[in-house]
């Protein structure tokens, strides 16, 4: 077959063989790069990437088709395509890096039309299109919905490659021809370049061409990456194009045809020979690859109930977090979110493998090496780095390994630190295992000694990041305009957030109970002291009595920041409210200002700075709802836990496969009845994947204590809408338990249907 000739590249024309690394490519202009890495230019650009107001500055993606396995993931409108023009954040992507950025189908010049679309396995994803009239290059008529187009894909994360089958069924009673047209495009942008948060790219892109019957695109980063797309096709197409295949195809009536294609993604080292890592194979999606997010799903505990609605949430949400199970090293954890955070977040991490506790205890050990593998070692500003500190960010991409942003390794959070103590303190609750709290003592040591050190003159951890056009937030609502004043005004630093002094006084009641365990008498009650005495202060210094709640956070001079926020139930979750504030906070969050129908807003409706879709000014996070329940059950408000509950589940019955987004728009129930997307929300994303599966096990009251082999069952307590709960293989230490809550007249009854080993079950009301 004959080839298209694609104009000079690099090197030749018209030849299907390799085009060596472009000069210009090999080394950048030593004064640009000079003015690049200036001090100024470098806090100009980490400025840009900080402050934002939101996750991302691009179109929705409210209705992508979203597909992952391991570090592989594909993020596509529902027709199954990527549009060539306009900023979106589509595409096809690999550590941090979107591999392909357009990908559109034409039938005879025009788009099919889009039937139905599915991604639930989580890695693979069917597509059901149609023809519009196709009015032919011979002159003929396909009637509309004439040929059923079905296109198939399966991400193969050991090949990093994706497998694709597009099959033409003819359903009419006449042979139809058609030419069908396959357009591409790699850009090969940085993850902060797709976001919108940072606008220059470094790199050198070589001239896209034809090889060996492949189409291949090559990237030269300034990292000194070659990253390449390669895509193959099966049969070959008639006719190669720039950056496009056609294929003329010809059906007969009831019959089909079938056309293979292969995207295989290579990133390596330039010097290295990229001739065979860019091979793509064409293999049909469905020859028995194994299914990824199947295989990661394996969590301990199965669930079921006599709710439809709450089994096919839970399924939802754990297997999502299949999906977002994501691999560094030989340790597990749970990537944030598809697209914009499929990486490693200090915060993120620990909170939904804290959720999961119940369902999946060991991801939360490696998650926890994994992270002190990346404690802060030394100060370093650019990074937000200090000895002891848990990471925040740890990214892969073009600009972070070349130095442009500092998320190679950023240390820009607050709260991952106690959270890090935390989660260790309640992994071992579950577990019973000592030996991870000996394993990391030394980080440990470290993490305390950072929050001494970070704590300001009132004994509160605070934070401090300025730029020079705005604040940098490091709280879990950290975008730069997150922390505001009740006059709608920026609150000044040093920050002290209202659910981080929460965190510290539980992590550090935690870690004392393993220093007890351990035969260190004076450090545990050391360490309890120090809590008591927050404690105290605590609810002296951020009660708002006008406000009836605790404030979102002291600012610079210990001044409150007196507006009505969620931030108090994370507080309440750990328990270092006292009894009268904690009901009080409770009673407030439950007013309409907060609480809209889908669950409680981040901040009220009365607020200045209110908006429904401010990222952090006014939305629905299913997290945040989910550990603000836990803290109203912390203090006997069992009726407020579950209207949470209640809310959180009736707004996934409206997501696509009940999946639950990073968040909601704030408009309250009764505006439009059905929760309002956020825009460029993330999904799956990990802590709302686990916001249901821990607002379950929380209300059926679900207390372990490993070392003692016993599991304390304390009011437990069903949604209106569910009867009955199983949970079974439910392991407590080196034991297990099959339980089951029934619903009898107004209480709610838990029984053992089987025990291992010696595990005593009481049940508290």
């Amino acid at each position: 077959m004959p080839k298209t000739e694609l104009g000079k590249s690099a090197r030749q024309s018209g030849q299907e063989s390799e085009t060596a690394l472009p000069e210009h490519a090999a080394r950048s202009s030593h004064g640009q790069e000079k003015a690049r890495q200036t001090p100024q230019a470098k806090r100009e650009r980490k400025r840009r990437v900080l402050t934002q107001g939101h996750s991302a500055i691009v179109r929705s993606i409210a209705d992508a088709v979203t597909t992952k396995n391991v570090n592989l993931y594909y993020v596509v409108a529902p027709d199954a395509q990527i549009p060539l023009n306009d900023e979106h954040g589509f595409g096809l992507y690999f550590h941090d890096c979107r591999f392909l950025g357009g990908y559109e189908m034409e039938l005879d010049g025009v788009a099919p039309l889009v039937l139905a679309s599915t991604a639930d396995k989580g890695d693979m994803a069917l597509f059901e299109l149609t023809n519009p009239d196709l009015h032919t290059e011979e002159g003929k008529l396909i009637p509309k919905e004439e040929l059923g187009i079905r296109w198939e894909r399966v991400l193969d994360a050991d090949q990093t490659q994706v497998r694709e089958t597009i099959s033409f069924r003819n359903f009419g009673r006449e042979a139809h021809s058609f030419s069908l047209t396959l357009r591409f495009h790699a850009g090969f942008e940085d993850i902060f370049n797709v976001r919108g948060l940072v606008r220059e790219t470094r790199g050198s892109p070589e001239p896209p061409g034809w090889r060996s019957g492949d189409l291949r695109c090559v990237y030269y980063g300034a990292d000194r990456l070659r990253r390449t797309t390669t895509i193959a096709f099966s049969p070959p197409p008639h006719d190669r194009l720039h950056t496009a295949a056609r294929f003329r195809i010809r059906v007969s009536p009831n019959d089909t045809q079938t056309i293979s294609i292969a995207i295989k993604l290579t990133e390596d080292a330039e010097e290295k020979d990229p001739v065979q890592a860019s091979m793509a194979t064409i293999q049909k999606p469905d020859d028995n690859l194994p299914n990824g997010s199947e295989q990661r799903l394996g969590q301990d505990t199965k669930f079921s109930s006599d709710s439809l609605l709450l089994n096919n949430i839970i399924e939802r949400s754990l297997r999502d977090l299949g999906i977002l199970r994501s691999r560094l090293g030989n340790n597990d954890y749970f990537a944030a979110g598809v697209p914009w955070f499929v990486a490693l977040f200090g915060r993120d991490s620990l909170i939904v493998a804290l959720e999961m506790l119940a369902f999946q205890p060991r991801i939360a050990a490696q998650t926890l090496r994994l992270l002190a593998s990346y404690q802060g070692q030394c100060v370093d500003d650019w990074r937000d780095e200090q000895p002891g500190k848990i990471l925040h960010e740890l990214r892969v991409g073009e600009l972070a390994r070349a130095g442009d942003i500092p998320h190679a390794r950023f240390y820009g959070t607050v709260d991952a630190t106690p959270l890090f103590l935390l989660l260790l303190g309640r992994y071992a609750a579950w577990t019973g295992d000592l030996e991870l709290f000996r394993e990391l003592r030394q980080p440990v040591e470290h993490a305390l000694a950072w929050i001494a050190a970070a704590s300001d003159g009132n004994g509160y951890l605070a934070y401090q990041s300025t730029s020079e056009k705005g604040l940098v937030n490091q709280g879990w609502k950290d975008s730069g305009d997150a922390i505001v004043r009740a006059d709608g005004s920026i609150a000044d630093p040093p920050i002290a957030l209202v659910e981080v002094q929460g965190y510290v006084f539980a992590a550090k009641r935690a870690i004392a109970d393993l220093y007890e365990r351990e035969g260190e008498i004076d450090r545990a009650n050391h360490l309890r002291q120090e809590a008591e005495t927050l404690r105290t202060d605590f609810n002296r210094d951020y009660w708002r009595e006008d406000l009836g709640i605790f404030v979102l956070a002291l600012e610079k001079g210990g001044d409150q920041v007196a507006v009505v926020s969620s931030n108090p139930g994370h507080a309440l979750w750990t328990g270092i409210a006292d009894q009268d504030k904690a009901r009080r906070s409770v009673a407030r969050l439950m007013q309409d200002d907060m609480f809209g129908g889908w669950g409680v807003r981040t901040l009220s409706t009365a607020e200045l700075r209110y908006n429904p879709v401010g990222y952090h000014l006014g939305t629905v996070w299913p997290h945040d709802n989910a550990l603000l329940a836990a803290g109203c059950r912390q203090y006997g408000e069992d009726t407020a836990a579950l209207r949470v509950l209640t809310a959180i589940a009736e707004a996934a019955m409206h997501f696509r496969h009940q999946r639950l987004p990073e968040a909601i728009a704030g408009f309250g129930r009764e505006d439009f009845q059905v929760p309002v997307h956020y825009p460029v929300a993330c999904h799956p994303q990990a802590w709302a994947a686990g916001a249901l599966p821990f607002l379950v096990t929380t209300c059926l009251g679900l207390e372990p204590d490993a070392f003692s082999r016993r599991l304390r069952i304390v009011r437990p307590r069903l949604p209106d809408f569910v009867n009955r709960i199983e949970l079974r293989g439910l392991r407590v230490g080196g034991e297990s338990v099959d339980l089951e809550f029934t619903r009898a007249a107004d209480t709610v009854t838990a029984k053992v249907l089987q025990a291992s080993g010696h595990l005593a079950v009481e049940v508290e009301e």
